[in-house]
């Protein structure tokens, strides 16, 4: 006489086909780390390092015990193996091997964070990994990100503290992040953008939205809390920095008490933050016991299903570091020293034995950095070539340490730098147009990418063009442009010389670069 599925599912008592389960998705996620451990390692390295991402020791900890909170939900749950998230991990290992091979690391890390969840998702089944939903999208805040909002964050802090000089009754004068008051010079650095502050709210809110709330609404309205305080919180705490500085004569917070009071007051501000939070707390109600008619007991799934899972769990997994390895010791091996000599001149522009500035971009690990200076009898201009061919992790040309004047120079100051349309080889491109000051000069650049023959400034195509040179096995040489002239009072006048020059340099320039580029 047969048994039907809901006699049997009424018969298995709870936590049925766990131990086994459990036991090869943890071996599962084990291999896993191990096959990508040079992508988690970085992430433990940046949470050494940083300040502003160390909280990332705290969330594999804290997953682990958001997971053991729903032990009893999970133990009415049956687990069985869910093929359909195979072609899903297929795509998170193309994504992490287009992320490795273009360098870009956060995607990298977030591509590791993927492939952890759906490798739980094909081990566990959907109702499992739909009762632990949030513990793991809570692993996303291991991956050290965010770097990219530092440029609006800062702008938004000058804005701000600025704006507030200016209500109060105190004279400023502005250039970009720099500001001037009677009392003395300041600037918004990365340190002031509030960042940090930042990083820490979403996460703590992330987390104290779940475990305090059972309306999506609420949570999502706490969330948004949470993203809004600290920013204007930040610009306060930059405008009190200045004041208490401005009437003390530049005595108090201006040293290590400027950062300790930047604590303290984020500390106040999320304490009253999670006050106004509780003041909306949805208590959990207690959760009936699972009966036969849920839908999620069930026949437990036998041990052939889920070794089947964890073998094709580690054949996907493999795949992607073994193709990476094999293309970056392609490129290695192709890799000889640049050979690259600029141009002599073109038209009325020739190269001139002279020394035009002091300034230099500052860009790391390029293969080859070379400059020269270039006069028509009227005007002047220096171009700077930073060539790459053997990118690696930190040293490639698309990096967001690669700037023209590095934070906190001596001498010189950049007050703003914004995209600009103009005709490089006699079409529209989009070049970074900058303003350099130092007490004896003031210069105009320029400065834009050459990727796979292309001109462009935007990073996120320029990943995708170097992720598709290098899966199909192309060569990797890249190279950022550079031009400066003397800006004086009027930069529209010198973006007229850079245009002059662009206009007669670039059709030698693109000789000179692809005779380098050839094996």
């Amino acid at each position: 006489m047969g048994v039907n599925d809901s006699a049997v599912a009424a018969a298995d008592p709870p936590f049925a086909g766990w131990p086994l389960a459990g036991g090869l998705t943890a071996v599962a996620l084990a291999a896993l780390l191990g096959i990508y451990h040079s992508t988690f390692l970085s992430m433990v390295e940046i949470w050494q390092r940083s300040d502003t991402f160390a909280h990332g020791f705290l969330v594999f900890p804290v997953t682990g015990w958001l997971v053991w909170r729903r032990r009893q939900r999970l133990a009415q749950l049956t687990p069985r193996p869910d093929y359909l998230a195979l072609p899903v991990l297929a795509v998170l290992g193309l994504g992490w091997l287009v992320a490795r091979l273009t360098g870009a690391l956060v995607v990298e890390q977030l591509a590791l964070i993927g492939l952890i969840a759906v490798t739980v998702w094909l081990m566990l089944g959907r109702r499992v990994v739909g009762e632990l939903l949030f513990p793991l999208g809570f692993l996303v805040f291991a991956v050290p990100m965010g770097e990219s909002l530092i440029p609006p964050l800062m702008a938004f802090t000058a804005d701000f503290t600025t704006g507030m000089l200016r209500l109060v009754g105190i004279p400023v004068y502005r250039e970009g992040t720099f500001f001037s008051i009677p009392s003395g010079d300041w600037s918004v650095v990365e340190a002031c953008s509030g960042l940090r502050y930042l990083i820490a709210s979403v996460t703590l809110g992330f987390l104290y939205a779940y475990l305090s709330y059972r309306s999506l609404l609420r949570r999502l309205a706490f969330l948004a809390l949470a993203m809004v305080f600290p920013v204007i919180a930040n610009g306060l705490r930059a405008f009190l920095i200045v004041m208490l500085a401005h009437l003390s004569d530049m005595k108090l917070a201006v040293g290590v008490d400027h950062l300790i009071y930047g604590w303290v007051f984020f500390g106040a501000v999320m304490l009253f933050l999670f006050w106004l939070g509780a003041l909306w707390t949805e208590r959990e109600p207690d959760r009936p016991t699972a009966t036969p008619a849920d839908p999620g007991p069930g026949k437990p799934a036998d041990a052939k299903a889920f070794a089947f899972g964890l073998l094709a769990t580690l054949a996907i997994a493999a795949v992607w570091p073994v193709r990476a390895a094999y293309l970056e010791q392609w490129s290695e091996a192709r890799s000889g020293p640049v050979e690259l000599v600029l141009p002599e001149g073109a038209g009325p522009w020739r190269a001139v034995a002279t020394v035009f500035t002091d300034w230099e971009p500052s860009y790391k690990g390029a293969d080859l950095e070379t400059s020269r200076v270039y006069q028509d009898g009227r005007d002047t201009v220096e171009l700077h070539v930073l060539y790459y061919r053997r990118q690696r992790q930190g040293e490639e040309l698309i990096n967001s340490r690669n700037v023209l004047i590095r934070q906190k120079h001596p001498v010189w100051k950049m007050p703003e730098e914004q995209p600009r349309r103009v005709q490089l080889n006699g079409r529209p491109v989009m070049v970074l147009q900058g303003r350099l000051n130092s007490p004896s000069q003031r210069l105009l650049t320029w400065r834009w990418y050459r990727i796979g023959g292309h001109y462009l400034v935007d990073e996120y195509a320029g990943k995708l063009l170097e992720a598709r040179d290098r899966l199909l096995g192309r060569s990797s040489d890249e190279a950022a442009i550079v031009l400066a002239t003397e800006a004086g009072d009027n930069p529209e006048a010198a973006a007229k010389v850079l245009q002059r020059f662009a206009d007669a340099m670039l059709p030698s320039l693109e000789l000179s670069l692809n005779r380098a580029a050839e094996p």
